[in-house]
């Protein structure tokens, strides 16, 4: 029997739903986000929305260290004497250095993405960074429903020991890097995206 015309609609716009919220994320760095405060009702549905990625033998690697308000300040001094640690004297930056402080309190909340390394090994490391990935995906995702800006960034200091020890991590864990969140100065003028034509990255086997 042939779908009702009705159930074709509302397939349609559960499709346009879909399509309009995963083509509307952008990433919009720290410095384009105004002070606004997050609404913790918000910041929970994000987060819980990450909870629900997809996660190989239910594993659920993800571990986020969210900071907002105060909890920023040690965050950035810590970050900023990473960055001194790890950083060769020829490679140092003292704009970089300065920026770290500037971007982490630019955005109203800050989450430290991490990854959680099971200790049986049985799951591939690599499919827990991937988990973790998908986890963060939700999470811009819902910032993106709402009008909120987002912006992942992963300076190569964050996959350095000095910030495994910095965050208390395991041996096995890993730090994959920084989700900034807060409210676009510019609401109304939201950034316009572009991507080339999938065919372009298909094979297609039949």
């Amino acid at each position: 029997m042939a779908d009702s015309p009705l159930a074709i609609d509302s397939l349609h716009l559960r499709l346009a739903a879909a399509n309009g919220l995963i083509r509307r994320r952008r990433s919009i760095k720290p410095e384009q986000m105004s002070d606004e405060a997050v609404d913790p009702m918000i910041l929970g549905n994000i987060l819980e929305n990450a909870n629900w990625a997809p996660t190989h033998g239910m594993t659920q690697p993800w571990r986020f260290k969210v900071y907002e308000e105060d909890g920023r300040e040690p965050l950035a001094d810590g970050l900023q004497r990473i960055y001194r640690e790890t950083t060769p004297k020829a490679a140092f930056r003292q704009d970089k250095h300065d920026g770290i402080r500037t971007k982490i309190f630019a955005a109203p909340v800050v989450i430290v993405i991490c990854m959680a390394r099971q200790e049986s090994g049985v799951i591939p490391e690599l499919e827990e960074v991937e988990a973790v990935a998908c986890a963060v995906q939700n999470m811009h995702l819902t910032a993106s429903a709402v009008g909120m800006a987002a912006y992942w960034s992963s300076p190569v200091f964050v996959y350095t020991d000095e910030m495994k020890v910095f965050l208390r991590l395991n041996p096995g864990d890993r730090c994959l890097g920084l989700f900034y969140l807060g409210w676009p100065k510019e609401k109304e003028n939201w950034p316009k995206g572009t991507r080339s034509p999938i065919q372009e990255r298909l094979e297609w086997f039949e």
